[in-house]
């Protein structure tokens, strides 16, 4: 997917994420460098940064947290996300991005 921030998958649409941990507090950076930049106030542990982020794009995105999945890079700071239910063109707007 280098190239490239977001592409349709079968159930949604996939995004490239860099996750920064123990941040003051947990927010959506923007895009830079072709990623989803991340804050994150919880600590890489027990999946504790995980579970906040799918709880961070799933409020920016307005889904359900159950709807942002971890596909790729569960243990590393540059991960890859499903988010079901949403096309790449709402996905995109949400990111401030033009439309494919």
């Amino acid at each position: 997917m280098s190239g490239s921030l977001a592409r349709e998958s079968k159930d949604g649409v996939r995004i490239e994420v860099e996750v920064k941990v123990r941040a003051s507090r947990s927010a959506v950076l923007g895009v830079r460098e072709q990623r989803l930049g991340v804050a994150l106030a919880a600590p890489p542990v027990d999946g504790a940064a995980n579970e906040a982020l799918r709880r961070v794009l799933a409020e920016h995105f307005e889904l359900p947290r159950q709807s942002v999945q971890i596909v790729g890079g569960e243990k590393s700071r540059r991960k890859l996300v499903e988010l079901r239910g949403v096309s790449l063109a709402q996905a995109l707007a949400r990111l401030g991005q033009p439309p494919p």
